[in-house]
């Protein structure tokens, strides 16, 4: 049976799947069909000629979640608040982006106003009932959904966390008149206090649950058609996998699933290779993604935000995207600037090589005009070398540079913005590039990590055979994992333990559900216990490790240690003279799956004489070894210049750097800065 990974992108729909038993691997790549994404996830399984009955586990990470998100096209939804909070979801926490910017515009709301409704009633922070719920405003409210069609309603009560009955009581007044609309709470949500991030969380589960509930619904249905009987789970952002059904409940759930698979690649390097910590990278055709994992696992963020001032307050990786990949298309600023994206040329009508109606010059055409790409792109896809010499050349007069100087201008403005992201990613987290490797995933990956390496004086870069497909192998690699959180804000010293260990095992046992409706037997599943905590005063929390089983007095010190120890880890400072305060209790829950097995991709034959071709660097040409990757032996030896051809992507080597194959076949260079 086969352990199929695809992972839609903007562009690109990638596929790698490996069959249990024998270990037989195969891959794909397809463009990716915007209008319907889940066509492109078939085209793929067809073009690697896997049956779709014998799949067994399909793992996919999709974009459709963020993309609807950020576009705003998804059905209108309505939100219903205490009076007083209508406008909570617009107004925000009033923080200011660029603090010396007057005329920055906040994001579109998530949803409009006239849906939006406030009702009578409050609860206390301590869950105390002030004043009742106003049931008739309910009711009416629930006949104006029903007059205005609209399909899903988020309820958000100030203070719900503690006391969720009015949230509960309403969510059946709009079922009662409206049998098929989607209605989510905030109390099942993100039972956490801080009410913006936790009705912009509901408020996204709400918008998104039309729009997902229709997407794998449509893909079960496709893939049944075909005789696929295995099971569909949904690369989720947390860096896990859940079950179909689970993902049209959660979709808040899934604003980073396609690049989690990278990450999971990441950690599955770890494994394999001597370095532990590894900054992850992957360049698709539209975006940049940037990661941390550190002792093979991928660091976790609460504070994601999907734009400004719009909060996804669940445990995600913490992973920054910008808008830098091979459809990035190079323009002219008002002051006469030469940039490059974040627009994209995307898939449609793609960069002006493609062939596909494209005009305008991209980092792919870049590459192309400097001799980095051949025109072949390995025997699988026509380059057009003249298109792309003339979209380049009409951006060039603009500047008035010539046709290299522009498009090597365009690869390093693009290199930049990487390794700013790369950068943003390592001070947030107060780490050090010099700790870490560079592995560059994505298509376009490879043909930049070296150029983004030396900017940020990162020592070396790891680059896979899988380099290309890297978001779908990750995605074979992962665990069924569910993240459920109870809110508890208690001091350390004082906490009641029986509350304490009460909420612990009301949450394993949550956990447990949740790994039981995805198809895990009770001997795989693995709970861990995180709390998040802060000293007294604070207003930002740290994830801290709790042992298992019943907590007594005798863990409190353990317990107060390792907060210490997490806090000084993300911020560089602890301290012993302030108390210490418990905010909220998790549980992560893992379902283990079938183990990963450990793939040598290294070729077993001799290695021929490289090819060669002239490849313009810093100004100009040289003569430049050009390497099938399916001829490097491990111990292989290459000095830059360079190009490794891989089948899914392109490797370039600079002057001075110097690349070695490892025993699993992947390509580790050192940097020369």
């Amino acid at each position: 049976m086969w352990r199929v990974g695809v992972d839609v992108g903007g562009t690109f729909t990638d596929l790698f799947a490996w069959e249990d038993g024998s270990g037989d691997h195969r891959t794909a790549k397809v463009l990716t069909t915007k209008w319907d994404r889940a066509v492109g996830v078939l085209q793929a399984i067809e073009a690697a000629g896997i049956p779709f009955a014998k799949i067994e586990f399909l793992m996919h990470g999709t974009t459709t979640a963020t993309n609807s998100l950020i576009e705003r096209n998804y059905p209108d939804a309505a939100f219903i608040t205490t009076e007083g909070f209508r406008d909570t979801l617009e107004i925000g926490r009033q923080h200011r982006r660029h603090l010396y910017d007057p005329y920055q515009v906040k994001p579109e709301p998530l949803i409009k106003r006239r849906n939006r409704f406030a009702i009578n009633e409050r609860i206390s922070a301590k869950g105390e009932v002030r004043r009742p719920l106003d049931e008739q405003q309910a009711e009416e409210i629930a006949g104006i959904i029903a007059e205005r069609g609209i399909q899903a309603v988020g309820i958000g009560f100030i203070n719900s966390y503690a006391n969720p009955a009015h949230e509960q009581r309403v969510r059946e007044i709009i079922r009662a008149r409206n049998p098929d609309v989607h209605v989510v709470i905030s109390a099942e949500t993100r039972p956490i206090f801080r009410e913006h991030p936790r009705f912009t969380t509901t408020a996204i589960r709400a918008c998104m649950m039309p729009v997902m509930t229709s997407y794998f619904d449509r893909l079960a249905e496709a893939l049944k058609e075909r005789d696929f009987g295995g099971a569909l789970l949904i690369l989720k952002s947390n860096g896990g996998v859940m079950g179909a059904q689970n993902a049209k409940e959660r979709p808040e759930e899934l604003i980073e699933s396609g690049p989690a698979g990278g990450v999971s690649y990441a950690a599955y390097l770890t494994q394999t290779t001597s370095s532990k910590n590894i900054i992850h990278t992957d360049v698709g055709g539209t975006s940049f993604d940037a990661s941390i994992v550190e002792d093979g696992k991928g660091l976790i963020t609460r504070s994601y935000e999907l734009e400004w001032e719009v909060p996804v307050s669940v445990p995600m990786l913490d992973i920054h995207s910008v808008g830098a990949g091979g459809g990035s298309i190079g323009w002219v600023d008002d002051g006469g600037s030469l940039r490059v994206g974040p627009r994209s040329a995307g898939s449609e009508p793609g960069p002006a090589c493609y062939r596909r109606g494209g005009t305008e010059p991209t980092i792919t055409d870049a590459n192309l005009i400097l001799g980095r790409l051949h025109p072949s792109l390995g025997n699988k896809f026509e380059l057009d070398v003249a298109a792309a010499e003339t979209a380049m050349d009409a951006l060039a007069a603009k500047i008035g540079l010539s046709r290299l100087e522009t498009a090597e201008g365009m690869i390093r403005i693009s290199c930049e913005t990487m390794a700013q992201a790369v950068k943003g990613v390592l001070l947030a987290r107060a780490r050090d590039p010099r700790d870490f490797v560079l592995a560059s995933f994505g298509g376009a990956g490879p043909m930049h990590a070296c150029f983004v390496a030396q900017a940020m004086n990162v020592p070396r870069v790891i680059i896979p055979v899988q380099a290309g497909v890297a978001s779908a192998f990750g995605a074979t690699t992962m665990d069924i994992r569910h993240d459920v959180e109870a809110f508890l804000y208690a001091s350390l010293e004082e906490v009641d333990l029986g509350q304490l260990n009460g909420l612990f095992d009301e949450l394993e046992a949550e956990g447990r559900r949740r790994l039981a409706a995805d198809g895990i037997p009770y001997d795989r599943m693995i709970l861990q216990r995180t709390a998040q905590m802060r000293y007294v005063g604070q207003t930002y929390e740290v994830d801290a490790e709790i042992p298992a089983g019943t907590i007594t007095q005798e863990h409190l010190p353990g317990i107060a240690q390792t907060f210490h120890e997490a806090h000084k880890r993300e911020y560089g400072v602890s301290s012993d003279d302030f108390p210490i305060a418990f905010v909220a209790l998790g549980i992560t829950a893992i379902g283990k799956l079938v183990e990963a097995p450990s793939f040598a991709f290294a070729a077993s034959g001799g290695t021929s004489a490289p090819a060669a071709r002239k490849v313009y660097f810093n100004g100009e040409w040289l003569e430049t070894a050009v390497y099938d990757s399916g001829q490097l032996t491990p111990g292989f030896v290459l000095s830059g210049p360079g190009i490794v051809e891989y089948p899914d992507s392109i490797a370039v080597i600079p002057p001075r750097c110097r690349g070695e194959v490892d025993e699993s076949g992947n390509l580790m260079v050192e940097i020369a800065n």
